[in-house]
C-alpha cells in the first residue's frame, strides 16, 4: 500500500504539474489526480467531488493533498476533507521540486511524506547571487 497524492489547483496548474513529473519520472511510483477549481466553482460541488477524488487514491495509507494556495478556495476545499472522513495532511505552496521530492520518497507514511513536500518545495527555491 502507498499513499495517494491529490494536487488541489486553480485551474491548468494541478494537470500541468502532473505532465512535468511525468516528463522527469515517466512511471510515477505513486497514484497522483489533481482536481481543478475553476472561478466560478460552486465550493459545495467541488467539495463533494474533491472527495470522491480522495477516497479513491486512498488505499489505506491516506492522502497527500498538495495545494497550490494557503488560504485559497482549492486549498479550503481539500483542508475540508477531513471532516468528510477522509485521512489526511495538506501542504500548501505546491510547486514542481514538492511534488517530484514526494515522488522520490513513495515508501514514506503519510505524516513524513507532508515533512518532505514543505522540505521540497522550500529546498527548490533559488534566488541567483548576481
Amino acid at each position: 500500500m502507498s499513499v495517494g497524492v491529490l494536487l488541489m489547483t486553480h485551474e491548468a496548474v494541478g494537470k500541468a504539474l502532473i505532465s512535468a513529473a511525468r516528463h522527469v519520472m515517466p512511471k510515477l511510483p505513486l497514484e497522483v489526480d489533481a482536481v481543478e477549481v475553476p472561478p466560478s466553482a460552486d465550493p459545495d460541488v467541488m467539495r463533494m467531488l474533491t472527495a470522491k477524488h480522495a477516497r479513491a487514491l486512498d488505499h489505506g495509507e491516506g492522502v497527500l493533498v498538495l495545494a497550490d494556495l494557503y488560504g485559497a478556495t482549492p486549498c479550503n476545499i481539500g483542508l475540508s476533507l477531513g471532516e468528510l472522513g477522509v485521512h489526511l495532511r495538506c501542504v500548501s505552496g505546491l510547486n514542481l521540486p514538492m511534488l517530484l521530492r514526494v515522488l522520490n520518497y513513495s515508501e514514506k507514511s503519510l505524516s513524513e511524506l507532508a515533512e518532505i513536500a514543505a522540505s521540497g518545495g522550500r529546498g527548490g527555491i533559488f534566488i541567483d547571487h548576481a
